[in-house]
């Protein structure tokens, strides 16, 4: 019934799941709440069906009060599972209004960490009014809040496909490789082609010869040239081997099915390890051209750097540790898959007869994506238009060009419109994950716990193709070594390729992988020292004024713009300190069940906030002619808040109100360039660049207003008693923004836990969850703390549940998300955010970034107090109750009685 309403322009509806797993696509059936993608439409015959936008009341056109309790209490972030929240809310009786985790166990949520979608079902607004020059620091809502809501809010798919643009629509579908490791031989399409309906089959001989990486920075010789639009070479069960364009998707389907491909399969490699050893079948044989750091040795980047001398400062230690950790591999599953629509739009412009080529697709880099399709194609940047629609979450995995090739190309072949959109599955299989890492590291301390030597050696699986493969790598080590100061410190990476699905871009960016290693060894060596672990942390971070020497790159342009961390370490201890949460956070900490054991620890993060080398923005902000005021940016909206905070930052910049501020977004023709909404720059760069923009456009007022006439106001708030439509009688004002994402700051974060754990079954139950942040000066506190929530509980799947699984063919066991156990209402514990007051001197008013950081400090903390609860330290992630259960078994069964243990599970 989903993919029946969508067609008939009931775009609330969204498709997220494929199965009924995740809620995206609940909608009413006389009043019933169900999962219409897995609800036939021939039983809705003769029934009321109701989809989000029949919430409000037909006449009046009132919102439902569901509605208006979403709206005020902000209960979304990305906004693609909200409609499905708010009709099984609406749906709700008084007793499942009492058991939100059995209400909600159909719909899942990647974005909020459900604390604020429980503040809208109990009625708590969070939202304020915008006030006159009060754009910073308010819980101002977000500009398309009411579009979330009300079911318009448009992400890529939902437009409509009956216009002049979008005529004979033709649909794509993928053949994929079977395969780990194979050779094309011959590749047969005849059937194919007579598939009634079937427009084009593109292969490997229709496509470009040129290599590029699917991975988008800002410097494309970031990422190693490894890959083909189709090539002749599989490199992982799941690559594409054939694009199908037909009529319907039906078609499509029928004709991947009937393409014969002869596969030559060759020796395969799935250990990232083994990978490296001699002798082991090589994945890319590319020379140097490619950017690939050892082709032979399956070394697609590695990063080296030394401080000192560490074989001197562990010579020194009275304490040295050292242990091996290992991550795995986690998908992003945003709600809303991968996915483009290619089509031509008339104008001088041309890509060619048709017109010129838009894509629209679900990204964070439509320029970058332009430049690539560009280079890729052989058309010049004028004759491409990238823009993206609402985005349905991130996390990183859409800082890749995934899709937006095959379908331009699959379009320019035509002539026609293109569509292609992933399943479910397809996501697990065909787009990235997170990079899994092992991470040697040893640490060594003198007995009053001041360190004397860091040492990493770290191997991360890059999987098939390198994009992401260095910059992740050197990302997660020079991070992690700068936060403390030590005088020797020394970090081995390489990133290996291996015949498995690509790694890429992950919340973190690699830096959660190795402080997980990092955080769970300084606490061990402070165990092995008798010291509190929290006060080795504090003796050995960095301080104000210190130099951040990340070892592995060692940029001149990271600065600490402000200093947070000694903050977030008092909350810390207080929590500790503390049996319960203060009044109005928590109602009181839960007790353990008897039998089980309790333990508490923490772990500290810093983060960068741009990647180095520049993150460059453009901003135009216009005073209209008929005084409306229109903020362009190039950042996309995918749950950040971005925009949110563009509007504010603008709105104090020109004394207004920020609802006064309209957004166009996420458009290639709406500014010069944006480096695109990753890295934790959405906020610092972007928002450096609004700021300009509307400083600039403020002094223009002034200008005009001091030559036109005094304002009757002080002349120096520009918005003080000023006439807009007067300024404007000669024209707009328009004004522009650049920001180069130089210097860079950085982002302080830790977190604080208190668990129980059950030995006879190895459930673990979060007893309290406390995270501590340096986030500048807060833009808007509401969409901050939801940020860190939303980080909090993306990081509690990656530590306790989430694990995308391989057979022993490179297969994904994991391709739904039924099997890979996301973490739904009921698993999400309440945490307790704080926000420590300082004001960077680099971020724009102050502000810092905190999308990724409240991830990462996450693992480390609950492995910590899982630690000190049971004696053994875990050194794999995710935890899972079978591995726990194990573990504590196998420690029970080795320990004489009454015995210390200190096992590894």
């Amino acid at each position: 019934m989903r993919t029946y309403l969508r067609e008939r322009g009931w775009f609330g509806v969204k498709k997220g799941c494929d199965a009924g797993d995740c809620g995206a696509c609940t909608v009413h059936v006389d009043g019933e709440p169900v999962h219409s993608c897995v609800y036939p439409a021939l039983r809705a015959d003769g029934r009321k069906v109701t989809t989000v936008e029949g919430l409000a009341d037909p006449v009046s056109g009132q919102l439902h009060a569901v509605q208006r309790r979403f709206l005020e209490a902000q209960g979304f972030q990305c906004g693609f599972c909200t409609a499905g929240f708010l009709m099984t809310t609406a749906a709700l009786d008084a007793d499942l209004s009492a058991d939100l985790p059995r209400a909600f166990k159909g719909n899942l949520c990647r974005c909020t960490g459900y604390r604020a979608i429980e503040d809208a079902v109990r009625g708590v607004r969070r939202t304020e009014d915008a006030a006159e020059g009060g754009g910073v620091g308010r819980n101002v809502p977000a500009p398309g809040a009411l579009d979330v809501v009300t079911g318009r809010a448009r992400y890529t798919f939902d437009i409509d496909l009956g216009t002049a643009a979008l005529s004979g629509l033709l649909h794509m579908k993928l053949l994929r490789s079977p395969h780990a490791h194979a050779r094309i031989t011959a590749i047969d399409t005849r059937a194919a082609l007579r598939v009634p309906g079937v427009h084009a089959v593109l292969t490997h001989h229709d496509a470009p010869g040129r290599h590029f990486s699917t991975a988008q920075h800002e410097h494309p010789e970031d990422d190693p040239s490894d890959t083909r639009l189709l090539d002749d070479t599989v490199r992982h069960v799941g690559q594409r081997v054939a694009a199908v364009v037909a009529d319907s998707e039906a078609a499509a389907e029928e004709g991947c099915r009937r393409v014969v491909v002869t596969y030559e399969v060759l020796p395969a490699v799935l250990d990232p390890e083994e990978a490296m050893r001699p002798g082991a079948p090589v994945v890319h044989d590319k020379g140097e051209w490619a950017g690939i750091a050892r082709p032979g040795a399956n070394v697609a980047g590695e990063v080296h750097g030394e401080t000192g001398d560490v074989a001197r400062g562990f010579a020194e230690a009275d304490v040295v540790y050292e242990e091996t950790f290992r991550t795995q591999r986690a998908q992003h599953a945003s709600l809303e898959t991968h996915g483009a629509l290619a089509y031509f739009e008339p104008g001088e412009r041309a890509a060619g007869p048709e017109g010129r080529l838009v894509v629209r697709t679900s990204t964070q880099v439509p320029f970058l994506v332009r430049r690539s399709l560009c280079a890729l194609l052989g058309l010049p940047p004028e004759s491409v238009r990238v823009v993206a629609g609402r985005v349905g979450g991130a996390f990183g995995g859409k800082q890749e060009m995934l899709v937006e090739d095959v379908v331009a190309l699959a379009a320019l072949r035509t002539g026609r419109p293109v569509k292609l959109e992933f399943t479910r599955e397809e996501e697990f299989t065909g787009a990235t994950t997170r990079h899994p890492f092992t991470v040697r590291v040893k640490v060594g301390a003198r007995r009053d716990g001041t360190l004397t030597a860091l040492q990493l050696y770290v191997v991360s699986d890059t999987g098939a193709y390198g994009n992401h493969a260095r910059s992740v790598l050197m990302h997660g080590c020079g991070d992690a070594l700068a936060l403390y100061r030590c005088p020797n410190k020394k970090a081995d990476g390489f990133a290996a390729y291996t015949h498995t699905v690509p790694a890429g871009a992950f919340r973190g960016y690699g830096l959660g992988q190795v402080v997980f290693a990092l955080e769970s060894a300084l606490d061990e060596l402070a165990r092995r020292l008798g010291l509190d672990p929290l006060a080795v942390r504090e003796r050995n971070v960095v301080r104000p004024g210190d130099e951040l020497e990340t070892v592995v790159g060692a940029e001149s342009d990271l600065r600490i713009g402000s200093y947070g961390l000694g903050a977030c370490l008092e909350v810390l201890r207080a929590a500790s300190a503390s049996g319960g949460g203060p009044a109005g956070e928590s109602a009181g900490e839960p007790a353990a069940p008897d039998g089980w054991l309790v333990g508490e620890g923490s772990a500290l993060t810093m983060i960068a906030a741009g990647g180095p080398g520049g993150h460059f923005a453009d901003a135009r902000i216009t005073l209209t002619a008929d005084g409306a005021y229109e903020l362009a940016v190039g950042t996309t909206e995918s749950g950040s808040g971005a925009t949110t905070a563009h509007r504010q930052l603008a709105a104090a910049e020109l004394g207004i109100g920020a609802e006064r501020i309209t957004v166009r977004q996420a458009d290639t023709d709406a500014v010069g360039h944006d480096t695109g909404g990753f890295g934790s720059a959405g906020t610092v760069v972007a928002g450096r660049a609004v700021v300009r923009a509307a400083r600039s456009l403020a002094a223009l007022i002034r200008e005009r207003a001091t030559r036109d006439g005094p304002l009757s106001g002080r002349d120096e708030t520009p918005s003080n008693g000023r006439d807009e439509a007067a300024l404007t009688s000669h024209g707009p004002l328009t004004a522009h923004g650049h920001a180069t994402g130089t210097p860079r700051t950085v982002a302080f974060n830790a977190h604080w836990f208190r668990v129980a754990a059950d030995p006879g079954t190895g459930e673990i139950r979060i007893l309290r969850s406390v995270h501590a942040a340096d986030a500048g000066t807060v833009i808007n506190p509401m969409q901050c703390r939801g940020q860190i929530e939303g980080g909090v509980a993306q990081a509690l799947g990656s530590t306790l549940s989430e694990d995308v699984r391989l057979d022993g063919r490179g297969r994904v066991r994991t391709a739904a998300f039924r099997e890979y156990r996301l973490p739904a209402f009921a698993d999400v514990p309440r945490t307790e955010v704080r926000c420590t007051p300082t004001a960077d001197t680099i971020g724009p008013a102050g502000a810092k970034s905190m999308s990724e950081s409240p991830f990462n400090p996450v693992a480390p903390a609950l492995a910590n107090a899982l630690r000190d609860a049971t004696g053994v330290r875990f050194t794999r992630l995710p935890l899972t109750r079978d591995r726990v259960w194990r573990t504590l078994a196998g420690e029970a069964a080795r320990r004489p009685p009454d015995g210390p243990g200190n096992s590894h599970g």
